[in-house]
């Protein structure tokens, strides 16, 4: 089948989806285990299971419930859950990413009001893509930058070439093995965004690439999209990204 670069959203199932994140007084379904269904694995209090919304046509969507507190979030969690998390989406992606029925497989979080999200329990999504491949539109330029902290097999860097802008952070593995640092320097970056950023910061997405022979995150601060990119996939890099790179390292990396 000819590969293809837009996907279908079925507009009769979004409207039926249920929000959390600005209606707070609505029942969230994460929260009422008892009733979840098509699920795939669990481990500890983690649920991979089937999207009870799937409005997107040829694709196969899956959701990770992270955790069962309702009112917790990565930046927070402890260690031990914070890597048994990182471990186990990385396990599951990058062996449906293995499947031939899918030219591409996402991994990707989003987190508050501007991120795309709609409920507000912590959770990530798996997404198998059947006919669209999103390794086309990757550009390896957008995980270069100016390096924050380089340890263990792993980088942390902002971007200077970023994908959307204005700011953008990569964590970037080159051996599996070392998912704990991985999965350190993603929460280090996530607790920055929400905690030391901008003061009106609260959302941001986290997107996982396989890219050559690295596994790939990158954290997005969320705040309305520039227009110059919605209306002419312009990205924007702010002059500032140094000054952001060394409040970063001081904060979380103050002795290297």
């Amino acid at each position: 089948m000819e590969e293809e670069k837009h996907l279908i959203f079925h507009a009769q199932i979004g409207i039926k989806k249920p929000e959390t994140i600005v209606n707070k007084q609505n029942a969230c379904p994460f929260c009422d285990r008892g009733s979840l269904t098509d699920i795939i694995e669990e481990k500890d209090t983690i649920i991979w299971l089937k999207n009870k919304y799937p409005t997107l046509e040829n694709t196969f969507q899956t959701v990770i419930i992270e955790t069962d507190n309702c009112n917790s979030e990565l930046s927070i969690y402890k260690k031990a859950h914070l890597y048994r998390l990182i471990s186990f989406g990385l396990e599951r992606w990058i062996a449906l990413s293995k499947d031939p029925e899918y030219s591409s497989v996402l991994f990707f979080k989003n987190h508050g009001p501007h991120s795309g999200g709609s409920l507000s329990h912590p959770h990530m999504q798996i997404v198998g893509l059947k006919n669209v491949n999103y390794h086309t539109n990757i550009r390896g330029n957008e995980f270069e930058g100016i390096c924050i902290t380089e340890n263990n097999n792993v980088t942390l860097n902002i971007s200077s070439a970023p994908r959307m802008g204005f700011y953008e952070f990569n964590i970037i593995m080159n051996d599996l093995q070392e998912v704990e640092t991985f999965a350190d320097h993603i929460q280090n970056t996530v607790h920055y965004v929400l905690n030391h950023f901008h003061h009106s910061c609260t959302s941001y997405n986290l997107f996982f690439y396989l890219h050559e022979e690295s596994i790939i995150a990158k954290v997005m601060p969320r705040f309305p999209t520039s227009p110059l990119y919605v209306g002419y996939s312009i990205p924007q890099v702010s002059n500032k990204i140094s000054d952001i790179a060394a409040q970063v390292k001081a904060i979380y990396y103050p002795i290297q």
